[in-house]
């Protein structure tokens, strides 16, 4: 399978790949979850999946999952929200199936070149689209038709005529693919940690099929992203599939979701692994809070880390992605009101706050079917890309400092981040004064403090254990301001 190139299908050669100067300078990517379940659009509103993993439990999640693009497995389960939605809707005996011709007919008529345009004016350097997500539905006519539904997939080349016009803007392109399930070939309904591992199907038959659809999106798109979710088959040659990458992509990025799960077969270690997956269950309470989170099995090899609704609390020496949604699901949720999607202030200092820690930003937007944005995404989007317009040399192609999070004097904290010219100072608000005290920082003799935004030099002076910098007048209200110190060889933590 491996095209011709440097790296072949071993753990050492693998592992000589390095995270692209592209994607580590990129900082701000959105994902597009779009398919079948976008026609429902429906989901509980039921909050933070982390805050539900760790107070109520994965049982008491799934049957309240705040993620629409889960739709035809939440409605699977008796007493869901979801399921009673979907009754009184559509009625009992409606195939979430047909929700594939109807998003087939609507989706012809997206406008990517409106998609592009909206990304770019945004601030993001890359976008990543669904090809396929769990229900098995692609979003391209593809070689390797689903053998269970052979008529099941847009007729339209969705994913080339996305890709064409993200690239024409200037954007890098990525696809999501779902290697870990799939509803058609794996039939069990997602409702605790025992039938989260069982719904991966084990087949030969999907081993095949999953492999054929990433090689063909590998060789007919050349993703700049190639981002696999839960696991990949463990029937199929991963190593194999990601040296014919890195072979055909020379700037490629992988995620961290790769891991091959290997089910027991034999009676008694299916019932061993139900009985401790059991126990988990449980135990859940007890547990220490460090287990109660949503995590990804992990994967021998990948060039960035995908923690799913969680940030860093430190700079972190791998680079990684902080995924999820600009509200509580990545699918469209017609259900979601405004105080359920990040606020344009959390977008900026979110972006602000991973970033410093090493991070890229993945944010989740969710089109209609036919492809139109709702304007409570778009408002926010553009909002954030007017920021980063006057402050986009503090995030792109920026790197951490020594610091990542700081104070001032009774103001909004900081984030720190740097170039090889400067260090910048995010303050995290607006301050209140003309005076503005970023603890624990000094910088030398002959430094230039200025604003982004403004023109010219501020004055400043050290102050004790701080940088005391004089602001010119009454600071406009903004998400976040930044500081920028140059050069930045002459910016330290205090020592006093």
């Amino acid at each position: 399978m491996s095209a011709a190139g440097p790296y072949e299908p071993t753990a050492e050669s693998l592992s000589r790949h390095t995270v692209p100067e592209w994607y580590a300078g990129a900082k701000l990517g959105l994902m597009i979850h779009w398919g079948p379940y976008s026609v429902p659009g429906w989901a509980e509103r039921s909050g933070n999946i982390q805050d539900l993993w760790a107070k109520k439990g994965p049982a008491y999640q799934f049957r309240h999952n705040p993620y629409a693009e889960w739709y035809r497995n939440t409605i699977q389960i008796a007493g869901s929200g979801a399921q009673r939605h979907h009754h009184e809707t559509y009625g009992r005996d409606y195939p979430y199936e047909e929700f594939g011709r109807q998003f087939g007919a609507a989706s012809a008529k997206a406008d990517f070149s409106a998609w592009a345009e909206l990304f770019a004016r945004a601030g993001a350097r890359y976008a990543v689209l669904t090809a396929k997500h769990m229900d098995g539905y692609p979003l391209w006519p593809s070689r390797h038709a689903n053998p269970r539904a052979p008529s099941y997939h847009s007729k339209r080349d969705l994913v080339g005529d996305w890709a064409e016009a993200v690239r024409a803007r200037g954007l890098k392109m990525g696809l999501y693919y779902c290697g870990g399930y799939d509803g058609l070939f794996n039939g069990t309904v997602i409702r605790d940690p025992l039938t989260a591992m069982t719904a991966i199907p084990q087949g030969q038959e999907f081993s095949a099929h999953a492999e054929g659809q990433l090689t063909e999106l590998i060789e007919r798109y050349e993703p700049s992203v190639l981002w696999n979710d839960i696991a990949y088959p463990a029937g199929a040659d991963v190593r194999e599939l990601l040296a014919l990458y890195y072979n055909t992509v020379a700037d490629g990025a992988v995620n961290d979701r790769w891991a091959q799960v290997r089910l027991p077969r034999s009676r008694i270690g299916k019932a061993a692994l139900a009985a401790t997956l059991r126990m988990v269950s449980l135990l859940w309470p007890v547990l220490p809070a460090s287990w109660r989170r949503l995590k990804m099995l992990p994967a021998a090899h990948c060039d960035f880390i995908t923690p799913e609704y969680e940030v860093r609390h430190d700079i972190s020496g791998r680079k990684w992605e902080a995924v999820r949604g600009i509200g509580h699901s990545f699918g469209i949720n017609r259900a979601e009101r405004e105080e359920d999607l990040l606020s344009v202030e959390e977008l900026v200092r979110l972006l602000a706050d991973v970033v410093s820690k090493n991070g890229n930003l993945l944010l989740g937007i969710a089109p209609e079917p036919d492809g139109r944005f709702p304007e409570m995404q778009t408002r926010r989007l553009l909002a954030l890309g007017d920021w980063l317009v006057v402050n986009g040399e503090a995030i792109y192609g920026s790197r951490p400092w020594v610091r990542a999070e700081g104070t001032t004097l009774g103001g909004p904290p900081v984030r720190f981040t740097r170039n090889d010219e400067a260090v910048f100072a995010i303050v995290m608000g607006t301050p209140s004064g003309t005076r503005l005290r970023v603890e624990g920082i000094v910088a030398g003799e002959g430094a230039t403090v200025g604003l982004l935004g403004s023109d010219g030099a501020l004055a400043w002076e050290r102050d004790g254990d701080a940088l005391a910098v004089t602001l010119p007048g009454a600071m406009p209200s903004s998400p976040a301001h930044t500081l920028r110190i140059s050069p930045a060889a002459s910016v330290a933590l205090s020592t006093a």
